[in-house]
């Protein structure tokens, strides 16, 4: 009997997060295609194409929000099976409040496991895929960069000066092999610029051992040993211009971490990023927790816009506190793995007096 009654707790409970997944979904997906819709107003495409990117880039950010979702579900669930009596009933089949967020937490928890290692990898190739897209309809073309296994290509234009930039690579603050393009318009004049590397650490760049070809003056090279080359990109703006984690998968990024750090990632962007994975299960095990404190405190029947509204503030409160607590850690206040796991240990201690409480009952 009572692997029955768990089959159809768990059944029921992940038929609830089923169809707050799909509401989510739906009404992330509406949203999604009303920016891309104005994105590509004034282009030519079809509407085929807003509504490709919309659904590409919502279930990344669905998984964002998984915390949240499952927050909800599960307040929805408790809310509902105490409201029509199932509660009472399965207390009388021996189901005590442990039991019942055990088996909650228990199905989130390998839930979260399974997003993570199966459906992580396919999200983040749908967003390389969404990034891929809108680059090619990008309207500000003037200033662009792309890197990739081939190198650094930077495009830079002004009124005077169309400049194109190549590296073999990104290392630390430093760029290596780079050939510099400059096209003057006006004089219909073409210099190149070749260097061993550049510092890039603010928006004058510091070229070493430099060669200068001019299509003026075709037999003549220039060197220089030092050389400085204005740009409107530093490194603080490559990485944020074109390093987007949400593309790299969990299992990518276990493999592949020194590979990232040798590229040139931020190393406190990959730990917060590695971190929060792991963090995952957790985290969602301690919504179900917290959800269940509220749902289960009391056996009256139970107001649902109430718990609607304490459950959307308490959740706010949590993501806000992690959010800074994440600020705290990139700015190197805190330690990263503490800026990830200090929302965790507080909700975890909330929790604990919660439970407390619920087992006296």
């Amino acid at each position: 009997m009572n692997k029955l009654l768990n089959r159809y707790i768990i059944f029921n409970y992940l038929k609830v997060i089923l169809n707050f997944i799909l509401v989510f979904f739906s009404l992330g997906t509406l949203l999604a295609l009303f920016q891309e819709v104005e994105f590509f107003k004034d282009l030519e495409v079809g509407i085929a194409k807003p509504i490709t990117l919309a659904i590409t880039f919502v279930p990344n950010e669905l998984i964002k929000m998984l915390p949240f979702v499952i927050f909800l579900a599960t307040m929805w669930y408790l809310v509902n099976i105490n409201n029509n009596k199932e509660l009472i009933s399965l207390k009388i089949f021996g189901f005590s409040n442990s039991k019942i967020i055990f088996l909650l937490s228990s199905t989130v928890f390998i839930l979260s496991i399974l997003i993570t290692l199966f459906v992580n990898p396919i999200t983040s190739s749908m967003v390389k895929y969404y990034e891929n897209e809108k680059s090619k309809y990008a309207r500000d073309v003037d200033h662009l960069i792309s890197i990739n296994k081939n190198g650094v290509w930077i495009k830079e234009k002004s009124q005077k000066f169309l400049n194109l930039v190549y590296a073999k690579e990104l290392r630390s603050n430093f760029l290596f092999d780079i050939t510099i393009y400059k096209y003057e318009m006006s004089a219909n004049n073409l210099v190149r610029i070749e260097s061993e590397n550049a510092d890039i650490s603010d928006n004058k760049w510091v070229l070493n051992n430099v060669k200068i070809y001019n299509s003026n003056q075709p037999d003549k090279i220039f060197e220089k040993e030092r050389y400085n080359y204005s740009s409107v990109y530093n490194l603080n703006k490559i990485n944020s211009s074109y390093k987007n984690l949400d593309t790299i998968s969990f299992i990518n990024l276990i493999n592949n971490y020194e590979m990232f750090l040798n590229n040139g990632y931020n190393k406190n962007a990959l730990d917060t990023h590695l971190n929060s994975y792991l963090a995952l299960p957790v985290f969602l095990v301690l919504m179900v927790i917290l959800a269940s404190i509220f749902g289960l405190i009391t056996r009256k029947k139970i107001n649902n816009t109430y718990y609607i509204f304490t459950s959307i503030l308490a959740v706010v409160l949590v993501y806000y506190f992690r959010d800074l607590s994440i600020a705290l850690g990139q700015t190197n206040k805190i330690s990263i793995q503490l800026s990830v796991w200090m929302p965790l240990i507080a909700v975890s201690l909330f929790c604990s007096i919660g439970l407390i409480r619920l087992n006296e009952k």
